[in-house]
């Protein structure tokens, strides 16, 4: 395999492994993560102060013991020599002189120290101050990413329902042409029966050739009354009625149906 197969490959990998660490990574963790890295290194610039000052009050207890030491080696110097013995005094002077140069190098390294101190201290109180900062921002910052995350929530479920919203609209509007397609098609299926162009299946609305015999004939017998009544206005009697006004409505010239002969069996 070439060397340009792999830098791609592990190009891609990195650009992989990226995005999943963008998608798993949430800045709130990072912050509290990063504070708390600041809170542990103040905790060791605070534990170097106190371990310099520590030796600081070390040395200045050693150096106040030298000092009394030496007070005493001049003292009883001072007391060797006014008995008269100067060998006893000289001696004492020297063990002083000798204590004398231990307290010089103790003042030099408990300045240090002191000088130490001071820079960390100060070290300490910037340091403090950069991670009550921190908090205060870091705080801040997790509260508008966790607003801003709440928002998109409710930005997405909005556009969720949305989508949702329209989709029912339409199921919606298909369910009201679907019943408006059938209405008209029942509409005129009934159009149809009423008009004889389609036959009833059920044989409910089919009617028998007596029963429309029937209407017709009460169809025109109202005709003949409304016409004999009208006759009537007009000639100023009075209509008749029932089958009178049909008789007299009834043209002249109608044959009339003879009687059928009785047959007496009887005989």
């Amino acid at each position: 395999m070439s060397d340009g197969i792999m830098k791609r490959m592990g190009l891609i990998f990195r650009s992989k492994a990226n995005k999943a660490l963008d998608r798993a990574e949430d800045p709130r963790e990072t912050l509290d993560y990063s504070y708390q890295k600041q809170l542990e290194l103040l905790q060791k610039v605070r534990r170097g102060v106190a371990d310099v000052a520590t030796s600081r009050k070390r040395l200045e207890l050693q150096l106040t013991q030298l000092q009394q030491q030496s007070a005493k080696y001049e003292d009883q110097g001072r007391k060797a020599l006014s008995l008269g013995r100067e060998d006893l005094a000289r001696e004492a002077l020297t063990r002083k002189a000798n204590m004398q140069s231990q307290i010089t190098d103790l003042e030099t390294q408990y300045q240090q120290l002191q000088a130490e101190e001071e820079k960390l201290t100060l070290a300490s109180q910037r340091l403090q101050a950069k991670v009550d900062a921190f908090r205060t921002k870091k705080e801040t910052i997790k509260a508008t990413y966790t607003a801003a995350q709440a928002q998109t929530r409710i930005a997405e479920s909005f556009s969720g329902i949305s989508e949702e919203m329209g989709d029912v609209g339409l199921a919606i509007q298909r369910a009201e042409d679907k019943t408006a397609q059938m209405q008209a098609r029942a509409g005129a299926i009934d159009e149809l029966l009423a008009s004889g162009a389609l036959d009833d299946a059920s044989g409910l609305g089919r009617k028998d050739d007596i029963e429309a015999e029937l209407e017709r004939v009460a169809g025109g017998s109202d005709v003949e009354l409304e016409l004999a009544r009208m006759k009537a206005e007009l000639t100023g009697g009075s209509p008749a009625s029932g089958p009178q006004a049909i008789e007299q409505g009834r043209p002249q010239d109608a044959p009339q149906q003879q009687d059928t002969p009785r047959i007496n069996y009887n005989k």
